[in-house]
C-alpha cells in the first residue's frame, strides 16, 4: 500500500531498521543483565566482608577490653591521619577503611599500629621513638585492684595421655565454653588459656570495689558446672573423664595490663599479683577454692567471712617462702559455717558427693545415721558412674556393629542362613569342650567380595531395640564383675579405651603408588594392616572382649581359684581359669532370647558365628599371660609370622599367612591394652599398679594366698617391665601397623620403669600404709553398725 508499484516496493523495501533495533534491544537487555549479575557479586561479597568483619570483631571483642578496644582503634586512626598527609595520592585512591575492617587489618595482618612496633627483634632506638611519636605508645595501665584466677584441671596430664587428640579438645572446648559463658554472665574478664589452665580477673578494665566477692562467685559456680559438665562427657570420652576436677587459686592486688603486640597479639597481665595466684592453684587441692591472705582480707572486709576457711597447714610457694593462705567454702559449707547444722532438715541435703569431697565425707562418720547418709551417696555415685562407663562401652559396640552391618550386602540373610546360625547356637551351648580346646592356630580372614559396596555407617538405621539390648547387655556383664579394686568394671572400660585407641592408630597409607599408578585404597591399606582395616568383625570383637574379659574375677590368680574351686579348675583342666570362665558367663548371657536382635546383628551366617566365637575367644584367652603352655604357643606363632622362622622374600605369601599375622595382631592389642597403664602417663599407672596392689595383699591379709605381695613388689615389677611389657611394645613396632603408638607405649613404659626403680620402695611401703588405713576406716564403719544394732 505504501509503494506505488511492484517494481519500487521490490527496490526499496527492506528489514535493517527492525534488525537495527532488535540488535540495540538485545544489547541492552545485556547490559542491564550484565549490571544485575554484577549488582548481586559485588553485594555477595560486600555480605561476606561485613560477614567477615563481625566475626573479626567478635574475636576482638574477647580477646580486648572494650577501653582496650577504644585505645587500639584510636591510635590507628591516628595513624592513618598521619600517613595521609604524606600520601594524598594514596588516599584519593584508597576506599576509607571503617572500623570493623581495621580490627580484622589488626588480627590477621602486621598493621601499622602493632606490626612496625614490635616486627623488629632489637628493641627501639629512642629516634625510632620520636619519629612514630605518642601514636605507637604501648596500650597498658596499672589496675590497682583487682582479683586474678588460675584454673586448672586436676589429673588432666594423665587423662589425656590415653586419649586421641580429639578428645582433648573436646573436653577443653566444652569446659572452658560453660565458663566463658558464667564469665560474660558475671561480667568476669576471661585472659586466656595456656593449655589446661583457665586465667580470668575481676576489677579491670572497669575498677569494682567488689572484685573479690565477684571471682569468688564466678569459681564457685565453675567448680559446679566442671562437675556437671565431666559427668555428662564421661559417656562420650570414656572411663575417668568424671574424675577430672578443677583446682582453684586466687590473689588479689595490683596489676599492670594492657596489649603485647606482635605478630599475635594478647592482652595480657604482668606482676606479682599474677605470679602469687599461680602459686595459690598449684598448691591448692582439686574441687577446692584455694585464696590468698589478701584474698581472704578482701572478703572479710565485704562481709564475707564465713566464705573463707583457714589452711591448717602453711605452704612452701616458690619465690614467696612459707605463706598462710584460706579454702573458700562452696555454698553448701558456707550455709553450714553460718549455723545450718549437719543433719539439719529430712532429706539431709547438706550432706552431698558433689559438693563435699571424699575427705569431707570420712570426716563427718561420727555417728550411725551419718555413716548410713554417706554409704547410701556412695551407692548412688557408684551406680551413676557405672551407668556412664556402660552407655560410654555402648556407643564403642553400637558404633562398630554398624560398621561391620555397614560391610555387608544388603540383601540379608536367607532363610536357610537362619536356621543354620539357630542349628550352630544351639551346638555351641552344648558344647562339651573349653573355650580353651577352641583356640585355633590363626582365625581365617573373611573372604574378600569385591561386588559388595562398603556403605557408610550414616546409612545404616539400626533397630532402636537393637541399641537397648547392647546398652542392656553390657549393664549386665557390668553387674557381674565383683567389687575388686583393680579386676573391676572400670578397670575393663580402661582396656576397652585403650582397645579403641589402639584401632583407631592402624597405619593406613596415603595415596598409595604401585608400578606408577594410584591404586586401590581398600586394597592397600588390607596389604599393610593384614586385613585388619577391613575386617570389622575382628574390630567389634575385639572391644567385646575387652568387655568381658574379666567377668566375674575373683581377685586372685588362676592356681589360687583351682585351690578355692577345685570343680572349675577340673572343668578347665586348670589353665586360664577367669579368662574360660568369663567366656563362658558372658556367652550364655549373649545366647538368651531376650538378646535376640543384637545376635542377628552381629552375625547373620552360619561362617559369621563361627568367626566370631573363634576371634572372642582367642581375644579373651590372650589375656592370660602367665600359663607357660600358652604362652609357648603364641611365641611359636609369633615366630613363624614376624621372628626367625617367617617366610622369606622370595617364597609367595598365602592367605593363611597373612591371617595368621591378623590373629597375632589382634592377640597384641588386647594384651597390650589390658596391660596399658605400664604404658601410659606415670600417674596412670601409680593409680592402677596400686590398685592391683590393694587386691592381693586384701587376699594374703584373708589368708587366701600365704606369701606377702609387699615383699617382692618392687623387683616383681622390674622384672615385669624388662620380661613382658617392653619387649611387648618392642613387637608392637614390629607389627608395624600401630604407627606412633607403638613408641608412644615404649617411652612411656621405659619412662615409668625408671622412675619405678628410684620410687618404687618408698610408693611400696605408702601402698601399705594407705591399705592398713582403709581398713581400719573399714573396722570403723562396721562397729558403728554393729553399735547400732
Amino acid at each position: 500500500e505504501v509503494y506505488p508499484t511492484t517494481v519500487i516496493y521490490e527496490k526499496y523495501h527492506t528489514n535493517k531498521p527492525a534488525m537495527l533495533t532488535l540488535g540495540v534491544v538485545i544489547v541492552f537487555a545485556f547490559t542491564c543483565l550484565v549490571f544485575f549479575v554484577y549488582d548481586r557479586f559485588v553485594q555477595m561479597r560486600q555480605e561476606k566482608v561485613l560477614d567477615t568483619a563481625q566475626r573479626s570483631n567478635a574475636i576482638v571483642a574477647s580477646l580486648f577490653p572494650a577501653e582496650v578496644r577504644k585505645r587500639l582503634m584510636y591510635g590507628k586512626d591516628r595513624k592513618d591521619k598521619s600517613k595521609s598527609k604524606k600520601s594524598s595520592i594514596l588516599m584519593n585512591t584508597r576506599p576509607a577503611e571503617g572500623p570493623k575492617f581495621r580490627l580484622n587489618n589488626f588480627l590477621n595482618e602486621s598493621n601499622v599500629a602493632g606490626g612496625e612496633a614490635t616486627s623488629n627483634a632489637t628493641p627501639a632506638t629512642q629516634a625510632d621513638v620520636d619519629k612514630r611519636g605518642m601514636v605507637d605508645a604501648p596500650i597498658a595501665d596499672l589496675f590497682p585492684n583487682t582479683t586474678v584466677l588460675f584454673a586448672d584441671i586436676a589429673g588432666f596430664t594423665a587423662w589425656a595421655s590415653v586419649r586421641e587428640p580429639t578428645q582433648v579438645f573436646t573436653l577443653l572446648e566444652t569446659v572452658y565454653s560453660a565458663f566463658d559463658s558464667i564469665a560474660k554472665r558475671r561480667r568476669v574478664f576471661k585472659v586466656e588459656t595456656i593449655g589446661d589452665c583457665y586465667v580470668a580477673v575481676t576489677g579491670l578494665p572497669e575498677a569494682r570495689d567488689d572484685h573479690a566477692v565477684l571471682m569468688a562467685k564466678f569459681a564457685r559456680e565453675c567448680l559446679t558446672k566442671m562437675s556437671e559438665v565431666t559427668g555428662k562427657l564421661e559417656v562420650t570420652l570414656g572411663p575417668e573423664t568424671g574424675e577430672l576436677a578443677m583446682r582453684f587459686g586466687l590473689h588479689s592486688g595490683p596489676v599492670t595490663a594492657g596489649v603485647l603486640r606482635g605478630e599475635k597479639s594478647r592482652f595480657q597481665l604482668f606482676g606479682d599479683t599474677v605470679n602469687t595466684a599461680a602459686r595459690m592453684e598449684s598448691n591448692g587441692i582439686k574441687n577446692k577454692i584455694h585464696c590468698s591472705t589478701e584474698t581472704a582480707e578482701e572478703l572479710i572486709r565485704l562481709g564475707k567471712e564465713k566464705w573463707i576457711e583457714k589452711r591448717e597447714d602453711m605452704i612452701e610457694a616458690k619465690g614467696k617462702g612459707k605463706l598462710q593462705t584460706y579454702w573458700i567454702l562452696s555454698r553448701e559449707q558456707s550455709r553450714k559455717a553460718s549455723g545450718d547444722s549437719l543433719h539439719g532438715g529430712s532429706s539431709h541435703g547438706s550432706i552431698s558427693g558433689a559438693s563435699m569431697g571424699d575427705e569431707d565425707l570420712e570426716n563427718v562418720v561420727h555417728s550411725p545415721e551419718s555413716l548410713q547418709i554417706i554409704q547410701h551417696i556412695r551407692r548412688v555415685e557408684a551406680d551413676a558412674k557405672n551407668e556412664r562407663l556402660a552407655r560410654w562401652i555402648t556407643d564403642l559396640l553400637v558404633v562398630s556393629l554398624k560398621e561391620m552391618m555397614a560391610a555387608r550386602p544388603e540383601s540379608g540373610p536367607s532363610a536357610k542362613d537362619k536356621e543354620a546360625v539357630v542349628a550352630l547356637e544351639n551346638t555351641i551351648s552344648s558344647f562339651s569342650i573349653t573355650p580353651l580346646d577352641e583356640i585355633p592356630a590363626f582365625v581365617p580372614l573373611p573372604k574378600f567380595e569385591e561386588d559388595v559396596v562398603a556403605r557408610s555407617i550414616d546409612d545404616i538405621k539400626l533397630d532402636p531395640r537393637v541399641e537397648e539390648q547392647v546398652f542392656k547387655y553390657v549393664m549386665a556383664i557390668g553387674s557381674l564383675y565383683r567389687d575388686n579394686p583393680f579386676h573391676n568394671f572400670e578397670h575393663c572400660s580402661h582396656v576397652a579405651m585403650s582397645v579403641r585407641k589402639l584401632l583407631s592408630r592402624i597405619v593406613s597409607p596415603e595415596n598409595p603408588i604401585h608400578d606408577g599408578k594410584q591404586i586401590d585404597l581398600r586394597l592397600s591399606v588390607d596389604d599393610n594392616t593384614y586385613g585388619i582395616t577391613s575386617d570389622k568383625m575382628a574390630q567389634f570383637a575385639v572391644i567385646f572382649g575387652a568387655l568381658i574379659h574379666d567377668v566375674d574375677h575373683r581377685g586372685i590368680p588362676n592356681f589360687v581359684l583351682g585351690k578355692e574351686d577345685p570343680n572349675m579348675a577340673t572343668k578347665y583342666k586348670g589353665k586360664a581359669i577367669a579368662e574360660q570362665r568369663s567366656v563362658d558367663l558372658a556367652w550364655s548371657i549373649l545366647m538368651s532370647h531376650e538378646y535376640k536382635q543384637l545376635r542377628e546383628c552381629i552375625y547373620t551366617t552360619r561362617e559369621e558365628l563361627h568367626r566370631f566365637r573363634q576371634l572372642v575367644v582367642n581375644t579373651v584367652l590372650a589375656t592370660d599371660i602367665f600359663d607357660p603352655d600358652l604362652g609357648k604357643n603364641r611365641k611359636d606363632r609369633w615366630n613363624r609370622a614376624f621372628g626367625e622362622d617367617k617366610a622369606s622374600a622370595e617364597e609367595a605369601i598365602t592367605l593363611d599367612d597373612v591371617s595368621r599375622k591378623s590373629t597375632i595382631v589382634v592377640e597384641h592389642l588386647i594384651q597390650a591394652s589390658d596391660v596399658a597403664h605400664t604404658m601410659q602417663h606415670w600417674q596412670v599407672y601409680v593409680k592402677w599398679n596400686e590398685r592391683l596392689f590393694q587386691e592381693m595383699y586384701a587376699a594374703y591379709k584373708e589368708g587366701r594366698t600365704e606369701k606377702d605381695p609387699s615383699e617382692g613388689w618392687f623387683k616383681g615389677e622390674l622384672w615385669f617391665f624388662d620380661n613382658y611389657v617392653l619387649p611387648l611394645t618392642k613387637k608392637l613396632e614390629q607389627c608395624q601397623v600401630f604407627g606412633v603408638s607403638s613408641d608412644e607405649y615404649y617411652n612411656y613404659a621405659k619412662q615409668n620403669r625408671h622412675e619405678w626403680e628410684t620410687r618404687g620402695h618408698q610408693m611400696v611401703e605408702d601402698f601399705k600404709k594407705r591399705f592398713e588405713q582403709r581398713q581400719k576406716k573399714k573396722e570403723q564403719e562396721l562397729a558403728l553398725f554393729k553399735y547400732s544394732e
